[in-house]
């Protein structure tokens, strides 16, 4: 049986081994290097305790500095965010599709200023878009609504759905928003116009692909050429306000709205391109101009899940189809109810909100992101389409209106864009009942039967110098052309597409 070796009271051990040294070792050196052995060991550990206290200190307070940092953020997003908005909204489970109200509120110093301070009811959303997020298939669908967009508010009467917010806050839109699309409503998030530009900085600006000049000297200032471009924060923020814009092509509101989805397709494509930690400082820039029912750590989260996403083939984008309408003094953007219910069909199945590109009233004209309508589903049998209408052309188009209906030089010109010219709608000033394409020279003289094509005009006519303008292209509406399609007696059978022209308040 074994047992350990004791020691004596002298410091002997069983063994007759001093643990000790005895007197005669004690000499002034031998004692001096043993005792200072023994500082050493002792300070050692003394210092070992010092490191790790003070690593469990370090890690500690950091991880506490985090975790106020988030919150601190967390804070900042949620800071309108209230019960009544929690309780509208419908949760869902993980990785299922879900909707999003995402709303552009005018919260600008002028206005918190007013006779409401900083109170929901002194600002109106100028910005509405209803986002249906798939993560599972990584699909995101913007549909974008009309603030002018007539709704009946119950006992708050008609009103323009961009009265809602000021009525009741982000509950309530949220509430009107939801009954107008027939879908529940999972998340919430508002963003502040004027911090737009922020945002767009801090991804490092965003690309955008701008299919005519945008020129608006009156208003935003902004003055854009055709094509593609990176756009600062205040640039791109004035791109999103710029509606008057496009006054020469009707309907200045929905040309807003497309550029305002492009932008936001920009900014997805820059974020989910960035890796989690950007992400995180991203969002942390985000607090201060968006609230949303979601914190940091899903936003991230949600993003990650995007990660790899074709932002050009799985975004889909497209409007509330709506028809203007002057009802009780005032101007309303009507719901063409069946269209709508068709187009909301598609949105929740997951499908591009369009069949085809006629019902995309913006396209060629605005900025556009992914795609509004699944060209794949086209059987190719529209025996009205021509050749010559499927290539892209390029070069200056002036349609005048000569006499045809209000609207008619607008629907033209966005059926020409729509092939890559640059076209402008303008009012002829005079009445024909002849429509026309006269071209100046024979290198435009292509492009002038492509356009005749498309809008189904028979007469193609070299300028003989009666039209002072530098475009290629002149095309004149006389009073029999309809912008229902081509094929009057009038303007002559043709071969165009027949399809894309939409109507609007203008007298173009």
């Amino acid at each position: 049986m074994h047992r350990r070796n004791k020691e004596d009271k002298t410091g002997r051990s069983d063994s007759g081994k001093s643990s000790e040294p005895n007197f005669q070792e004690l000499s002034r050196a031998h004692g001096a290097e043993h005792y200072a052995s023994k500082r050493k060991s002792h300070g050692a550990r003394r210092v070992l305790k010092v490191v790790l206290i003070t690593v469990l200190a370090v890690a500690a307070s950091g991880t506490i500095a985090v975790a106020a940092y988030i919150h601190s953020i967390n804070s900042k997003l949620s800071s309108g965010v209230d019960s009544s908005l929690r309780d509208t909204l419908t949760e869902t489970s993980y990785n299922e599709p879900f909707y999003m109200l995402l709303l552009g509120t005018d919260k600008d110093a002028e206005r918190e200023e007013g006779e409401y301070g900083t109170s929901d009811s002194a600002y109106r959303s100028d910005t509405i878009i209803l986002a249906r997020i798939d993560p599972s298939n990584k699909k995101v669908t913007l549909i974008s609504i009309p603030r002018d967009t007539m709704v009946d508010m119950g006992e708050n009467g008609t009103q323009k759905i961009n009265a809602a917010y000021s009525i009741g806050g982000a509950a309530y839109v949220t509430q009107v928003v939801s009954k107008l699309a027939g879908v529940s409503i999972s998340h919430y998030a508002e963003v502040d116009m004027d911090g737009f530009a922020s945002i767009v900085d801090k991804v490092g600006g965003v690309t955008v692909n701008l299919p005519v000049a945008v020129s608006d000297p009156n208003y935003t200032g902004l003055d854009l050429p055709a094509g593609e471009q990176t756009l600062d924060g205040t640039t791109a923020a004035l791109l999103c306000r710029a509606r008057h814009a496009y006054d020469n092509y009707g309907g200045g509101d929905f040309y807003r709205a497309a550029n305002q989805r492009m932008v936001i397709g920009a900014i997805i494509k820059k974020v989910l391109a960035s890796d989690p930690v950007t992400m995180a400082s991203t969002v942390s820039t985000m607090a201060s101009y968006v609230t949303t029912d979601m914190d940091v750590a899903s936003i991230v989260s949600l993003a990650t899940q995007f990660s790899g996403m074709d932002v050009d083939n799985d975004v889909y984008s497209g409007q509330l189809p709506t028809t203007s309408e002057y009802v009780n003094n005032t101007w309303y953007e009507v719901v063409n109810t069946s269209e709508w219910e068709e187009i909301m069909k598609r949105v929740d199945a997951g499908e591009t909100p369009y069949t085809d590109s006629s019902q995309d009233t913006t396209d060629g004209v605005a900025g556009s992101v992914g795609k509004s309508y699944d060209s794949s589903s086209s059987d190719g049998s529209d025996s009205s389409s021509s050749s010559s209408t499927s290539e892209t052309y390029s070069g200056a188009v002036v349609v005048l209106n000569a006499g045809a209906a209000d609207g008619s030089a607008t629907s033209a010109s966005n059926s020409l864009a729509s092939m890559g010219f640059t076209a402008t709608p303008k009012t002829g000033g005079y009445v024909t009942q002849t429509s026309t394409v006269i071209y100046n020279g024979s290198d435009a003289q292509t492009k002038a039967q492509a356009a005749a094509d498309k809008l189904g005009i028979t007469s193609v006519q070299a300028n003989d110098g009666s039209y002072s303008t530098g475009a290629d292209i002149i095309v004149v509406l006389g009073s029999g052309w309809s912008s229902s399609g081509p094929g009057s007696a009038s303007s002559g059978s043709g071969s165009g597409s027949g399809s894309g022209y939409g109507s609007y308040s203008s007298g173009n």
